[in-house]
This record gives structure tokens, C-alpha cells and sequence, in this order.
């Protein structure tokens, strides 16, 4: 697949995406930029690193800044959550800290499963 076909795919994808669909979306790609990030410190590549954990905190940003905390009880814990996972992600690329970016992976991969299965749940219609 060709690059051009390829961003009027995703184009197209992210257009036609319901609310909840786009926020798996996101979850999705934070999950994958933090799994290159810490394959490539592991591999000892700080460029490469740097570029997934940059695209792993603006994903956060988005996360946190569409967040609207007092639309449920725990809209604070998330907020605060995602707060904890952009500074360990900052710190991870200061550092070049594989550690620090496993810690995300344990906190963000979990929640990417929960609202993909309350996702699915809502596409599904009414029970």
C-alpha cells in the first residue's frame, strides 16, 4: 500500500469513526508508540525512542484535555492518571528510561482492553 493510500485510509477511518471507536483508536496508537519506544531503548536508539514517546504524550495530552471530569465518578483518577503517565513518559525520554515506559505499558494497555470492550459493547445495541 502506497503512503498516499495509506493516510487517505486512516483519513477516512478517523472521519468516519464514532466517539468511541476514536477514543480505541487512540488508545490503540499509545499502546504501539509506547511498545516502539521501548523496543528501541532497548536497542539503545534514542532518536527513535524520543519520536514514539513525543507521539505517546501528545496522545495523553488529547486523552487528558477531552476528558471531562465531572461527567463521571472516576473522571479525577483518570485525570490524575493521565497526568502520572505523560510526566513518567517525559521523564522516560529525558532518561532514556525502558523502566519508565514498561510502567506506562502496565497502566495504559489495560485500560486500551476496557474501553475497547465498552466500545464493543456499545456498538452492539442495547442488551
Amino acid at each position: 500500500m502506497t503512503a498516499a493510500l495509506r493516510a487517505r485510509y486512516v483519513n477516512e477511518s478517523v472521519s468516519t469513526a464514532s466517539p468511541q471507536r476514536l477514543l480505541v483508536m487512540l488508545y490503540d496508537r499509545l499502546a504501539l508508540d509506547l511498545q516502539r519506544a521501548q523496543a528501541a531503548l532497548g536497542e539503545g536508539d534514542r532518536v527513535a525512542a524520543s519520536e514514539q514517546l513525543m507521539h505517546a504524550q501528545d496522545i495523553v495530552l488529547e486523552l487528558h484535555g477531552t476528558l471531562n471530569v465531572e461527567d463521571w465518578d472516576g473522571g479525577p483518577a483518570l485525570s490524575s492518571l493521565y497526568t502520572w503517565v505523560h510526566s513518567e513518559l517525559v521523564m522516560a525520554n529525558v532518561k532514556g528510561d525502558a523502566r519508565r515506559v514498561a510502567d506506562c505499558r502496565t497502566v495504559v494497555e489495560p485500560l486500551r482492553d476496557a474501553w475497547s470492550e465498552a466500545a464493543a459493547v456499545l456498538s452492539a445495541g442495547p442488551v
